[in-house]
């Protein structure tokens, strides 16, 4: 039976192992997913210790997409990105460990499941962090016009300056900026569990593309008031699953059973 697992901390609120577990149940592959708590400065021994055990693939969340780079081969990507969120382990674990990002695919596969196309549209980010930067570069690498906006300035600017050809800007160029979009993502985590959203409703419109990284609710402010608007409306829920179906196949050289993996991750929401 191969292992599968998720470092992080805290790690027991995790959906992944009921979607994971699914995609191997439907194509009956013989493996099990579990967690693992490591101590927050214990990235690098969790994966060394992971390979030592013949653990086959590991995801990685926080605390630790940073600190695994320094314990792993990541791909130009995940490099570009800075952040590891999956760890596969060649030749049975005597290998070098490889690093990916599938966050990136996470947003681009969710917009190509609701037929929204990114090659030269206008896309604002909303957020600078983790998330943000995974879309940032997934959007730009899709020939999107990148645009991030952050509470902090700073930031946004300092991540536009790592993405080809992006802007950044404070969240007082939303204004102006959104109405102008085809594509908005919220990588913040504004509407988690509360009723709010980082984006005015006013400034949302039919034509726009809307994916809330969000999953927790299922239906957030921000895509409430996007549905409101006329406008394409993409829950956080994809984005957990299509970084989850990326990993999959990554590790298992398999197509992921979507729908399976889909059907348990919601009923685990619910």
């Amino acid at each position: 039976m191969d292992v599968y697992g998720l470092i992080g901390n805290p790690v027991g609120h995790s959906l992944s192992p009921p979607m994971h577990e699914a995609g191997y149940d439907a194509l009956g592959i013989d493996a099990r997913y579990v967690t693992f708590e490591p101590a927050p400065d214990d990235a690098a021994r969790a994966v060394e210790g992971a390979a030592a055990l013949g653990v086959a693939g590991l995801n990685v969340t926080i605390p630790f997409k940073r600190d695994v780079l320094a314990a792993v081969d990541a791909d130009p990507l995940a490099e570009r990105i800075g952040a590891v969120n999956t760890v596969a382990f060649p030749d049975g674990g005597s290998g070098t460990p490889r690093g990916y990002n599938t966050d990136a695919a996470g947003v681009t596969r969710s917009f190509a499941r609701h037929d929204v196309p990114l090659g030269g549209r206008d896309a604002v980010v909303v957020g600078a962090g983790g998330a943000g930067r995974a879309a940032a570069f997934a959007l730009a690498d899709a020939g999107a016009d990148v645009h991030v906006a952050n509470r902090t300035t700073e930031r946004a600017v300092e991540l536009a300056a790592d993405v080809p050809d992006a802007t950044g800007g404070g969240l007082d160029g939303l204004d102006e900026r959104v109405p102008a979009a085809d594509v908005l993502v919220n990588a913040t985590s504004v509407g988690m569990e509360e009723d709010a959203t980082p984006v005015p409703a006013e400034l949302l419109h039919g034509d726009l593309a809307v994916l809330d990284a969000v999953y927790a609710p299922i239906e957030t402010r921000l895509l409430r008031d996007a549905a409101a608007a006329g406008a394409t409306t993409i829950g956080g829920a994809w984005m957990l699953l299509y970084q989850g179906v990326e990993a999959f196949e990554r590790w298992t050289g398999e197509d992921a059973p979507v729908e399976e993996m889909n059907a348990a991750l919601r009923a685990a929401l619910e």
